[in-house]
């Protein structure tokens, strides 16, 4: 007899893989449309990030939080805004840290800052201290603003920034009065309808209450503004108001209808959080894109920088950019378009021969390349371009250096609140500074004496020639002083470090660097041990967040005050700076997230920008960049 073999196992792994793949089917068209990062191209000029200051040795933080994006936010908590005779420092603390000149800060004279006398522009009002025209709170247009809903817009900036700026001017003025009475109607049904239910005797009106509350949901679902309501839509808001007249005139437990009211009205506000939470993602998303048709000209002036012939050496102008002699500016930008407005408008606004002039810009590698093409094809009278790979000469000259990628300028936005006197009125301020590459500069520059630095979303309307005739004495820094901000009032993000609690904050947008003091002064040397105590070189986030920290205390002592009409800021955020006082500075600073070259930018503003703004036909129509 023949022992029969037992039956083979079933195999399982067959069964698997075939609802593996059912699983996946119907999870990937899920997830495509629920995707939060749609394939747009994204620029990491000024990313939006949100982090915790960590906490250091020696570094006290107190709860702090930023949020760091174009526009990056600090929530600092001032616990001695009128400590004028402190000077928060521990010699024990900040022995690690190449202490600054000891200087008594004597009051400085006011700058003899003269343009030359051909240049009359418009009178601008001498700045009183208290009165800061860069800086106005949100607005609302054609009326004004009551204390409650200061502080709501202040709140709303904390958490979503400029959003809610830019939402207040776009606010649409929506004609949807039966939709609320509709709204009105269905909450207030929707409370009274559990306990009509649980009523006997009543079931005729429970079914007229749910048959109501349906009607409204489907009209509300397909109805926005009153223009998209059905026409029979009065009758139905005469059935419901019967309805609820009816179901008022019931005994019921006023508890049960309070709480029910109370659920709905959470419910609404969460909803109405979420969605602007959605708006505000979506306006970021926008402000941090580089728009296509940018990145459409990068791309096809990398190509054509390739197939193209060498420049002559003949031609070059290379032998201008290492003469001290000469006037030397330096650009930080990832924005081709962003950096020829800053070269043109200089040129054009200036008054003397720009033979002299040397314009260096320093740029990432990804766009080194789109950089040289445009600046070869493109003249700007008789000064000259050199277009230089930051990332590349750092690595190569200065691997030391832990902070080899180019950082823009940074830009805070620092909102200020008293916690010895939380009554008072919570302020927001916005400035920005150096980044973490603004100091290598004098490493990269080493035989240059002295520079102007400009950020690249800085549109210049004068003449900038006697910024090289200033004798800033034992200074490093020209910069505009922003005493809305003071060194005290960071107390929470400055920690033990020695400083003086009255000095102010500076802005940087045109800043005159006078490279032989700095070198004296060993900034670059103080800025790396400051970097060691305020940064994680392993953490991004923090390492950007530091920068405020970092640049207020390197200059706080070397900081030579501009005159306040050299630079107008805000035009990145603020609606509220007038068309005179534009027109009058000598400069403007589109610091903030709309920026002038974006859609999303403040129209009002954009003029001054474009008015600058090379065409090259080729590449520009190619692309459709619009002028």
């Amino acid at each position: 007899m023949k022992a029969t073999a037992p039956p083979a196992k079933r195999r399982r792994g067959p069964r698997l893989a075939v609802l593996a793949l059912v699983f996946c089917s119907l999870l990937v068209p899920i997830a495509f449309l629920f995707n939060r990062f749609p394939a747009v191209y994204v620029t990491d000029e000024r990313p939006q990030q949100e982090i915790d200051l960590p906490s250091h040795a020696g570094f006290e933080i107190g709860g702090s939080v930023v949020k760091q994006d174009s526009d990056s936010v600090i929530g600092v908590s001032a616990e001695a805004q009128d400590s004028s005779d402190e000077v928060s420092g521990n010699s024990e603390d900040s022995h690690n840290v190449h202490p600054p000149p000891k200087i008594e800060q004597p009051v400085l004279p006011p700058p003899k800052v003269e343009p030359k006398p051909e240049v009359k522009p418009v009178p601008v009002p001498v700045h009183q201290e208290g009165d800061d025209r860069r800086i106005s709170p949100p607005r609302v247009p054609n009326r004004v603003q009551n204390a409650d809903e200061v502080e709501k817009a202040k709140a709303c900036q904390l958490e979503f920034g400029s959003y809610c700026l830019w939402s207040i001017e776009h606010k649409e003025v929506m004609r949807d009065a039966f939709v609320k009475r509709l709204k009105d109607q269905l909450f207030v049904a929707r409370s009274y309808y559990p306990s009509i239910a649980k009523l006997k005797g009543k079931e005729a009106l429970t079914r007229e209450l749910k048959q109501n509350i349906q009607e409204h949901e489907r009209v509300l679902s397909e109805s926005i503004v009153d223009a998209d309501l059905p026409s029979f839509i009065k009758t139905k808001i005469e059935r419901m108001d019967q309805s609820i007249a009816r179901a008022k005139s019931c005994t019921v437990d006023c508890n049960n209808v309070d709480r029910k009211l109370r659920q709905i009205l959470h419910m609404t506000e969460d909803e109405a959080h979420f969605h602007m939470k959605q708006s505000a993602y979506l306006y970021n998303l926008g402000v941090h894109t580089m728009p296509k048709s940018h990145h459409c000209l990068n791309m096809r002036l990398t190509v054509e920088y390739f197939k193209s012939t060498p420049l002559d050496p003949d031609d070059s102008p290379a032998h201008k950019f290492n003469v001290p002699d000469h006037r030397h500016y330096v650009i930080l930008s990832k924005n081709v378009l962003a950096a020829s407005v800053v070269i043109n408008s200089t040129v054009s606004s200036c008054e003397q021969d720009t033979d002299n002039v040397v314009f260096h810009v320093l740029t990432d590698a990804q766009n080194f390349y789109a950089m040289k093409h445009w600046f070869a094809r493109n003249s700007y009278r008789e000064s000259a371009v050199d277009v230089i790979n930051y990332e590349q000469t750092i690595f190569e000259n200065f691997p030391e250096f832990g902070t080899q990628l180019l950082y823009l300028p940074e830009e805070f936005r620092v909102f200020i609140s008293s916690l010895e006197r939380p009554t008072e009125k919570s302020r927001m301020e916005y400035l920005s500074v150096f980044s973490h590459s603004h100091f290598f500069i004098p490493e990269i520059f080493k035989d240059l004496k002295k520079v102007i630095i400009l950020d690249d979303d800085v549109v210049v309307q004068r003449d900038l020639s006697f910024l090289w005739n200033l004798d800033m004495g034992d200074k490093v820094n020209g910069a505009v002083r922003f005493c809305g901000l003071k060194l005290g009032q960071l107390r929470n993000l400055l920690g033990k470090t020695m400083y003086d609690p009255q000095s102010c904050a500076w802005m940087s947008g045109v800043n005159v660097i006078d490279l032989d003091k700095w070198r004296e002064h060993n900034v670059t040397e103080n800025y790396v041990q400051l970097l060691r105590k305020f940064g994680n070189n392993d953490d991004e986030a923090s390492l950007r967040a530091a920068a405020l920290p970092i640049s207020l205390l390197s200059f706080q002592h070397l900081l030579y005050p501009l005159d306040e009409r050299m630079t107008l800021s805000g035009l990145g955020y603020d609606y509220g700076i007038k068309e005179d006082a534009a027109q009058s500075s000598i400069s403007l600073h589109y610091n903030g997230n709309m920026k002038p070259w974006l859609e999303l930018g403040i129209p009002d503003y954009r003029k001054y920008w474009k008015r600058f703004l090379t065409r090259d036909e080729r590449f520009m129509d190619e692309c459709n960049v619009s002028p």
